[in-house]
């Protein structure tokens, strides 16, 4: 996770190709903060159609991107610090702790430290790491590893360099999300919780300045709130996707029709049941394991983040207090943007104003 510290570049790039759209952010670095250039969100599947991860090809992503390029226009060679993000099954991120190692020592044994913690073949692991501190009474060291697969990776950079971009940093997604609000908020003490609503997922961190860090994906976003609607409104995807944006997940009311509790299918869960049930599992574990239940806030981004009706459904099930998240609250933009603050771009934010 990046400290607040100068950056160096003079412009930068923050881009998240998400499973169903690329969102890309482009910020000048000002003396103190950055100023939005100029962003843009683009789906790499039509329109209404409905899709499964299995379905969709890498190869969609390049073309689009080279067209969010040339419709921006930027010249991708100009600007030297990019940064970009992976993340899903094949990623991993986890805080340990482990005796005080100088740096020569300290690489080779996270390796095998790694094997232990993180659910990543050994010989196909690409790691990295960053020491958060080094306990004063203990010397032992807190420290944050993240890896990933050597074809992830292949994969990620194909992609870029398809694109017509030299790939730079690469960012695990968690450590994005965790940055657009360390970022751009003044914390003094607690814990959040961030859900990032995406597509086909739902990535969900838990940090505070003295916490201790956790993510993980929860297997449902947008894509399944759709197919709720369709299957309980009996519409197309298409239709139920219209009726998503409109409505969120408020039921409208239907006062002529009587509805028998025998034809209610109590067994299947919504899309925001499972979520908050796997919140409330999730921060379970946490107490149990950090031994803080702190809990300040939860704060909701991504595509699905302004859902009618979601931030006020996890307040409820979760008791803590929950809004939609303004990645934009420390940034200078132009007057063209002041009304498009949309929290699906905060990953895209947090990577580009990520550190050298």
């Amino acid at each position: 996770m990046a400290k607040k510290k100068t950056a160096k570049f003079k412009e930068s790039i923050g881009l998240d190709i998400g499973s169903h759209s690329i969102k890309l952010v482009h910020l000048k670095r000002l003396h103190n903060g950055f100023k939005l250039l100029n962003y843009e969100i683009r789906s790499t599947v039509p329109e209404g159609q409905e899709y499964t991860q299995s379905d969709l090809s890498p190869d969609r992503f390049a073309p689009v991107l080279s067209n969010m390029l040339r419709t921006l226009k930027i010249n991708p060679k100009k600007v030297k610090h990019i940064v970009s993000s992976i993340g899903g099954d094949n990623t991993s991120l986890k805080q340990i702790k482990t005796i005080y190692l100088p740096d020569d020592e300290l690489e080779s044994a996270l390796f095998f430290e790694a094997k232990k913690h993180l659910p990543i073949s050994g010989s196909d692991m690409m790691l990295d790491y960053q020491v958060l501190s080094v306990e004063e009474k203990t010397n032992n060291m807190n420290i944050l590893l993240a890896a990933t697969t050597r074809d992830l990776l292949n994969e990620h950079t194909s992609i870029l360099t398809a694109g017509g971009i030299t790939p730079g940093i690469i960012d695990i997604e968690s450590l994005a999300v965790a940055n657009a609000f360390l970022l751009n908020s003044f914390v003094e003490s607690g814990v959040y919780v961030i859900l990032n609503i995406g597509s086909l997922k739902t990535n969900m961190v838990i940090w505070g300045p003295t916490a201790k860090f956790f993510a993980r994906d929860i297997a449902w976003g947008g894509y399944n709130f759709t197919k709720d609607i369709a299957k309980r409104e009996k519409m197309s995807f298409s239709d139920a996707e219209a009726y998503k944006l409109e409505h969120g997940i408020v039921e409208e009311k239907k006062v002529d029709e009587e509805v028998s509790l025998m034809s209610l299918d109590i067994s299947q869960k919504t899309t925001q049941e499972q979520i908050a049930m796997e919140v409330k599992r999730s921060l379970r574990y946490y107490v149990k394991e950090a031994g803080n239940s702190d809990f300040r806030k939860i704060l909701l981004v991504g595509g699905s983040a302004k859902l009618k009706g979601l931030e006020a459904y996890m307040k409820e099930q979760l008791n803590i207090d929950t809004e939609v998240f303004d990645p934009f609250t420390d940034l200078e933009m132009p007057e063209k943007f002041k009304d498009k603050k949309d929290p699906q771009l905060a990953l895209a934010l947090g990577l580009a104003m990520r550190p050298e």
